[in-house]
C-alpha cells in the first residue's frame, strides 16, 4: 500500500536542482522546507530556500527564521524579483521553493501553484501533508496532485498522537512515495521515512526494534543486554514498568517514546500535553517508591488490597484514586502484552500473532481498508507483514 510502484526524484550534486513544496496552511509546510534543506545540508549539499508565498502574512519572516537556524541562504521579498535565477549563479544545487498555503482547497491556490510550478520547472514537487488529517487526506492529495504533479509526500506532525493512516490514503492519491516524517517543532525533528516500523505503529503494534535502538543509547556498554530488557518487556510487572518509564525520561520526547510501545496510547498521555504526560509518568514512579519489593514484582492482581492501596497513597503523598488509576494503567498494558510474543531480534515477526484485527481496522482510513480488501484483505496483510 506504501509502494506507489515508482521511486521518487532524489537531487544529485551533478546539477541544481530545484525542489517545490506545496501543502495546506497548517501543515508544517514551511518548516518542513527548512528541515528538507537542514538535512540535505548535512550530506554536502549547498542547498537554498525561496519564499514565494503571497498570500499568507509574516511567511516571508518565518522562512527567514528558519532558514538561519539551518544554515542556508535564503531569498524572498515583498516586492516580485527572482530568487530561483540568484541561487543558479551563486551554485547552489539544491534550490527549494515554499509556496503559499490556505485554510482550505481554493481555486485561486491551485491557480498560483500552476503558475509557480510553470516559471520554476520543479524537478520534485513535495505534498507536505498533516498526519491528523485522517479520512481529508485522498481528496486533499488528489487535488493537488492534480495541479502540481506532486512526486513525493512528507508527513508532518507524526509526535507519537497521530497513527498517519492518511499516508496511505496520499501514497494512493499521488501514486508517489512517502519521502520523509516530521515528528516534532525542531529542526531535527525529521526523518527519513522507513515503511516497516511506520506501519508497525500505524497497526498498534508498536516499534520495539527502534525502541530498543533508543535504550542501547542511553544504556552504558555493559548494560546493553537486549534479550534481558525485551523479556522484561514480556513479563510487565510494576517493577518492570517503573524501569521502563526510567529509561523513557532518558530518551527524549515521550510522545515519540510511547507510540513505539505496544499498547501505549493517548489514553496515558493526550495530544499536546508531553509536559502533563512526562509528569504522570513521574506521578506514577512516586506512587511505586512506596510500594513493597513483594508489590513490585508480584503478577498477582489481587495482592493489592485497599489496605495496601490506602497505605501506598500516604506513603507517596498521593490520593487514592490515583494509586488505584496507576494500577488500572499497568493491568492494562499487562494484558495487551501477555498476548505479544516480544521477538528476541526485535523484528516485527511474531507481534502479529494474536493481534486483534477488528481493533486494528479502527486505525485505518476506510477507504483504504476497502483498497485493500476489507477485514479479509488485512489478515493477508498482516500475514505478510509477520514473514518480514
Amino acid at each position: 500500500m506504501l509502494d506507489p510502484g515508482r521511486p521518487a526524484f532524489v537531487p544529485a550534486k551533478a546539477k541544481p536542482s530545484v525542489v517545490m513544496f506545496v501543502g495546506l496552511q497548517g501543515s508544517g509546510k514551511t518548516t518542513t522546507c527548512a528541515k528538507y534543506a537542514r538535512h540535505y545540508h548535512g550530506k554536502g549539499f549547498r542547498p537554498s530556500l525561496v519564499c514565494a508565498d503571497t498570500f499568507r502574512a509574516g511567511a516571508f519572516d518565518q522562512l527567514k527564521q528558519n532558514a538561519v537556524k539551518a544554515r542556508v541562504p535564503f531569498y524572498g521579498s515583498y516586492m516580485e524579483s527572482d530568487g530561483l535565477e540568484i541561487f543558479r549563479k551563486e551554485g547552489s544545487d539544491l534550490i527549494i521553493i515554499d509556496t503559499s498555503g490556505r485554510h482550505m482547497q481554493e481555486a485561486a491556490l491551485f491557480e498560483e501553484m500552476r503558475q509557480v510550478a510553470e516559471a520554476t520547472k520543479p524537478d520534485l514537487v513535495i505534498f507536505v501533508m498533516d498526519a491528523s488529517i485522517g479520512q481529508a487526506a485522498f481528496a486533499q492529495a488528489q487535488a493537488f496532485k492534480q495541479s502540481a504533479s506532486v512526486g513525493a509526500v512528507i508527513v508532518t506532525k507524526m509526535d507519537g498522537h497521530a497513527n498517519g493512516g492518511g499516508a496511505l490514503s496520499a501514497v494512493a492519491a499521488t501514486k508517489s512515495p512517502v519521502i520523509f516524517i516530521a515528528t516534532g517543532e525542531h529542526l531535527d525533528d525529521f526523518q527519513v521515512f522507513d515503511v516497516k516500523p511506520f506501519v508497525s505503529r500505524l497497526l498498534g503494534m508498536g516499534d520495539v526494534a527502534g525502541l530498543i535502538d533508543r535504550i542501547q543509547d542511553v544504556l552504558p556498554p555493559a548494560d546493553q543486554q537486549q534479550p534481558e530488557l525485551l523479556a522484561k518487556l514480556g513479563a510487565l510487572t510494576l517493577r518492570s514498568l517503573y524501569e521502563q518509564f526510567q529509561y523513557l525520561l532518558k530518551m527524549g520526547p515521550i510522545g515519540q517514546l510511547l507510540s513505539m510501545l505496544p499498547g501505549f496510547t493517548s489514553e496515558l498521555m493526550a495530544k499536546g500535553q508531553d509536559k502533563e504526560g512526562q509528569a504522570k509518568i513521574k506521578r506514577y514512579m512516586t506512587i511505586m517508591d512506596s510500594m513493597t519489593d513483594a508489590e513490585l514484582d508480584s503478577t498477582n492482581a489481587k495482592l493489592m488490597t485497599e489496605s495496601r492501596v490506602i497505605r501506598i497513597a500516604r506513603g507517596s503523598g498521593r490520593q487514592v484514586k490515583d494509586v488505584r488509576a496507576m494500577l488500572e494503567e499497568h493491568k492494562r498494558l499487562a494484558k495487551i502484552w501477555s498476548k505479544m510474543k516480544i521477538p528476541k531480534d526485535g523484528k516485527m515477526s511474531h507481534l502479529t500473532e494474536n493481534m486483534n484485527i477488528q481493533h486494528l481496522t479502527k486505525n485505518l482510513p476506510a477507504q483504504v481498508l476497502k483498497q485493500v480488501g476489507g477485514i479479509g484483505g488485512l489478515q493477508a496483510l498482516m500475514k505478510q507483514m509477520s514473514s518480514c
